[in-house]
């Protein structure tokens, strides 16, 4: 039986921490010994194993994950008027990397699925000004990246993805950050690949790309003080690689945790009646029919669960509820980027993207860390259930 009094995180890095510490520390005090903070063969070799994971030919550590898709926009040009298609729901860095360099960003809707950008609707958004693509792999499962490759290729477009909350997600076998001409990654510390701060990879297949990306991350220089290019500082630490390098090969085992948390999320909601059995569907059933909506699963996706996000009736009155019984959850994200005020002046309104405005009410992220136990789970369910049976 559940412990009807403990308390449960959204996230909890400590049990991750504890199992590794020893060769962590290690990792630290070779960086400590050699005083080879930035750049150096830590990060040199980190970027190899990541490259090697996300299955390209280059990878490079850089300093956040808006610190990729910053320099991923930069080495493709971006400038002022140009126009980014992607979506309004997801975190700022997705929208706010293009309005830094002056461009517009074009906001489509969104599968009420999975919560990823609509292809059919980034096509209708085409314009002469259009420069590019930037779909987001939301919550762990990659967009629907055929269709969108198909339209860049056809507009001569380019496809940036923003694999943030993605790394090892695959489509039919594909791994995220191998598609676009462009991939971007966070490692911030609630990731499924996380730093001890900030820091960020960026992949890509194109060579060339590869050896603008190289400078770019290092304002510009090579060799150091002849600048090719405006660039900025977008180095990843030493210390943070050496962190990454010591996790990257337990990541895997950490991504099936997660998934084994999911299925067993998806046996406990439906047992409790609480949301219905349809994991793999294009179609949902509306929360009308059932308290809670569970995530789908899209088949031939390979979906890593950096967060497990939930439809919900009633859902600031379920947070509150579980807060208040100890069980962490958060919102992502309460107010979707189009309706930012910073993003006044793009002249969009509520009711633009009615998929995307509904899920920044209706969703909510419950614990989904690997360490998170059977037991923990069925607490978290039994206190849903118990919110719902009151209402």
């Amino acid at each position: 039986m559940p412990d009807k009094h403990q308390e449960i995180p959204l996230l909890d890095l400590l049990p991750q921490f504890q199992s590794l510490e020893p060769r962590l520390r290690e990792a630290l005090d070779e960086v400590l010994t050699t005083q080879r903070f930035i750049m150096g063969p830590v990060v040199a070799d980190f970027e190899q194993n990541l490259a090697q994971y996300c299955k390209v030919p280059h990878a490079f550590g850089v300093s956040s994950g808006t610190d990729a898709l910053l320099a991923a926009l930069m080495a493709l040009d971006v400038a002022a008027g140009d126009e980014v298609i992607t979506t309004p729901y997801s975190f700022f860095a997705t929208a706010g990397c293009i309005a830094r360099l002056g461009a517009v960003p074009v906001f489509v809707d969104i599968e009420p699925d999975t919560f990823n950008l609509d292809a059919t609707d980034a096509a209708q958004a085409i314009t002469p000004r259009t420069k590019g693509l930037l779909p987001v792999h939301l919550f762990g499962q990659m967009a629907d990246m055929d269709p969108l490759l198909h339209l860049a290729g056809e507009h001569g477009l380019w496809v940036v993805e923003d694999a943030a909350q993605a790394i090892g997600a695959e489509l039919d076998g594909r791994r995220a950050g191998s598609l676009g001409r462009v991939g971007c990654f966070s490692f911030f510390p609630s990731k499924n690949l996380g730093c001890f701060g900030d820091g960020g990879g960026v992949t890509t297949t194109d060579d060339d790309l590869a050896a603008r990306l190289d400078i770019l991350r290092n304002h510009g220089a090579r060799p150091k003080y002849h600048h090719q290019i405006v660039g900025g500082n977008f180095r990843l630490d030493a210390i943070q690689a050496a962190v990454l390098r010591v996790k990257l090969p337990h990541l895997d085992s950490w991504t099936e945790a997660r998934q084994a948390n999911a299925a067993r999320y998806r046996r406990l909601f439906v047992e409790a009646g609480l949301a219905a059995d349809r994991e793999k569907t294009t179609a949902p059933a509306p929360l009308r029919e059932t308290p809670t909506v569970l995530p789908t699963e899209r088949p031939g996706r390979r979906h890593i669960y950096n967060q497990f996000v939930i439809r919900a009736r009633d859902r600031d009155a379920l947070m509150t509820h579980l807060r208040d019984n100890g069980i962490g959850c958060e919102v992502y994200y309460p107010v979707p980027l189009h309706l930012q005020e910073c993003f006044a002046y793009l002249g969009y309104r509520d009711g633009d993207f009615p998929a995307a405005e509904a899920a920044a009410r209706e969703t909510l992220a419950i614990p989904i860390f690997p360490e998170l136990t059977g037991g923990q789970q069925e607490r978290v369910v039994q206190v849903v259930a118990d919110f719902y049976s009151h209402r």
